[in-house]
């Protein structure tokens, strides 16, 4: 009798960076929200990213291991961390039998993903960049759908990959479309944010480059710039010496609210990072990670780019002056700033999370018809 009144399980398998973590974030939410259960299986990395996640998200800690770090000594271990983690999983799996598997990609989701495909569960993975995950390419063969964040995604042949979009946070996806106030006679905002913990190029870059704004743009302006520990002191410094009304922190826990009372973003091409932009809809300046696998942060801008949204800036013509020229090319020309804000939204996907939610339950023998709804999308 118990049994009939289950709900349904789903775990969510996931790494240890906020690339990861914010879109697995956005399927937990809404699938607690559809009456499921949700565990999210992730390492200690991971964990220190799940504090926005719902009360109700059950968080396990797993074993698994990567060749990319640590000497010769612990690389020989890795293979068998991994193989414990998996049997971990696979015992858990007995006692907990979950519906769905699905994994947002990094060495975390390992143990998870190889459990449920020992297991034959329904499974599936979410590749939020425009190049496979070493991760999410072990398991793209081994999964009953790819799902793509990014379009269109290379993909191992054989595959065919769902676009999907990038799920965004439930802090961004409130503010979808939030109205954008252009560039004018009155403060204004920008926002400069690196990934999760800044980034040191932008660090070295940007605040010598609003510094030499001209001076009608410079004397509205508000900074707010996410900027690495071991950087912060200098950047904030820099900012005070030089006038400008910043705040500088390691992180910022309302990325959402900043983003959208900001004239211009300033940004790494991170998946969630795009994904946010184009939901709230903001102008950019795009600074791929120059050593990303792949180079899939240059392919994450480009659907920015080609919508005339963001001016795209590899690091290799990255300089003081042609950062200060592409700040002052938005923030002095408000109706071209308009124009890019609106070719942001273009093409969002706010609802990329009620799509990976549709084809979780479309796995798990549910809402078959709500699938192929949000497919249409």
């Amino acid at each position: 009798m118990a049994e009939q009144f289950r709900r349904p399980l789903l775990v969510i398998a996931a790494g240890g960076t906020g690339g990861h973590m914010f879109p697995a974030q956005a399927l937990a939410e809404i699938m607690l929200r559809r009456g499921w259960r949700v565990k999210l299986s992730t390492d200690a990395r991971g964990a220190r990213y799940t504090g926005g996640f719902p009360h109700s998200t059950e968080i396990e800690q797993v074993s698994s291991a990567t060749f990319a770090r640590g000497g010769a000594l612990s690389k020989l271990g890795v293979p068998f961390r991994i193989a414990g983690g998996v049997l971990a999983m696979m015992r858990r799996f007995r006692r907990d039998r979950p519906d769905v598997v699905v994994g947002f990609g990094g060495y975390p989701s390992i143990p998870a993903l190889g459990a449920a495909h020992l297991m034959k569960l329904p499974r599936m993975i979410h590749e939020q960049n425009g190049v496979l995950g070493r991760v999410n390419e072990i398991f793209a063969k081994k999964v009953d759908c790819v799902c793509c964040g990014t379009w269109p995604t290379e993909l191992p042949e054989g595959i065919e990959g769902v676009h999907t979009g990038n799920p965004v946070r439930m802090a961004v996806k409130e503010r979808a479309g939030a109205g954008y106030i252009v560039p004018g006679d009155y403060p204004m905002s920008l926002l400069v944010i690196g990934g999760s913990q800044g980034a040191r190029i932008l660090s070295d870059i940007v605040p010598p480059a609003i510094e030499r704004l001209p001076m009608e743009i410079l004397r509205h302006l508000r900074v707010s710039h996410q900027a690495r520990d071991e950087d912060g002191a200098r950047v904030a410094e820099f900012y005070h010496q030089h006038g400008i009304d910043a705040d500088v922190q390691p992180f910022f826990t309302d990325i959402p609210a900043r983003m959208s009372e900001a004239q211009l973003v300033i940004s790494r091409s991170g998946a969630s990072s795009v994904a946010d932009i184009s939901v709230i809809g903001r102008p950019s300046i795009l600074v791929p990670y120059a050593v990303a696998a792949g180079d899939h942060q240059t392919v994450n801008a480009q659907g920015l780019v080609e919508a005339g949204a963001a001016i795209r800036m590899p690091e290799s013509k990255l300089s003081v002056d042609s950062m200060a020229e592409a700040i002052t090319a938005v923030m002095g020309n408000p109706e071209g700033a308009l124009q890019m804000s609106r070719a942001a939204l273009s093409v969002a996907k706010p609802r990329a999370a009620e799509h990976l939610a549709a084809l979780v339950e479309h796995l798990a023998g549910y809402g078959e018809e709500q699938a192929a709804e949000e497919g249409q999308a």
